[in-house]
């Protein structure tokens, strides 16, 4: 009788587990995920938004939490949310994410960084009694949809761009390591010398450059009084100057003219002179 029982038994179970094991594994996931094309539906509502990569053994053993927690978030009225890391370097860049797992609270666009135990009942807690209240925001310098932060997201997809195409470079094209580096350096120089002539061409168009013309001997006029006062004494001297060789000049023609009448009058007195002596 006992093998009979088991008989029974036996198929029993097989029967819940072929039957438990559909619902187990088609169950739909309540945590939403988040990418950079809708990451901006953080900024509506409240969320609770995890960071994480697949490689990460402290992130593997918070998935359980994590989606137990997020069967509560419709009777807490809170988004449950995720970002692979790994797929999405915008935005781990765009939240400056230096540490897996990484939380952060959302309410209507302010964000708050989770660091407190990571369990469905403290997550719970923490939306339920609003103990988010008591975490100061991140400042709206470092927000996620600040220029700097937008900045920093597309440094990050950068990277990203640039590693995906040295692993092309040298595992499917089977270039060396070195060539690669060689590839990515007359890139940046001729990408460098682009920006350049655009930088220049830009500051050409908006400042245009003027042609400098040969400037006019200033006139009186034109001249500030700081100038014209130096001006009329270097013009009095010029005057004094010139007065000074007019007289000059007249006395010696003054001084010429009384030589020669001196000189006339002793031929004068000299001719008759001679002529008694020649009788």
């Amino acid at each position: 009788m006992a093998p009979s029982g088991s008989l029974v038994v036996s198929p029993a179970i097989l029967v819940l587990l072929l039957l438990g094991t559909p619902w187990a594994h088609g169950r739909r996931s309540d945590v939403r995920v988040i990418t950079d094309e809708n990451w901006r539906e953080l900024l509506e509502g409240e969320w609770m938004i995890e960071f994480y990569a697949p490689w990460c053994p402290a992130c593997q053993n918070l998935q359980p939490e994590w989606e137990n927690f997020a069967e509560w978030g419709e009777d807490l009225e809170v988004n449950v949310a995720k970002v692979d890391v790994t797929e999405q370097p915008g935005l781990s860049g765009r939240f400056i994410i230096t540490a897996l797992p990484t939380i952060y609270h959302c309410k209507d666009g302010e964000f708050r960084r989770y660091q407190g135990p990571r369990t469905k009942k403290d997550f719970i807690n923490f939306i339920s009694e609003k103990e988010w209240k008591t975490v100061e925001p991140v400042s709206s310098w470092f927000g996620p949809g600040s220029v700097l932060m937008s900045s920093m997201s597309a440094l990050f997809q950068l990277s990203m761009w640039i590693r995906t195409c040295h692993n092309y470079l040298t595992e499917d094209l089977g270039l060396p390591v070195w060539g690669s580096y060689a590839v990515f350096a007359l890139a940046t120089l001729l990408s460098g010398l682009l920006l350049g002539l655009c930088m220049i061409f830009v500051a050409d168009c908006l400042c245009p450059s003027k042609r400098r013309r040969p400037q006019p001997y200033p006139s009186k006029k034109l001249l500030p009084e700081s100038y014209s006062q130096p001006l009329k004494r270097v013009e009095e001297e010029q005057e004094a100057d010139e007065e000074d060789v007019s007289e000059d000049e007249a006395e010696s023609k003054n001084k010429m003219k009384t030589d020669s009448s001196q000189n006339a009058i002793r031929q004068r007195s000299v001719g008759p002179s001679l002529a008694t002596d020649k009788s």
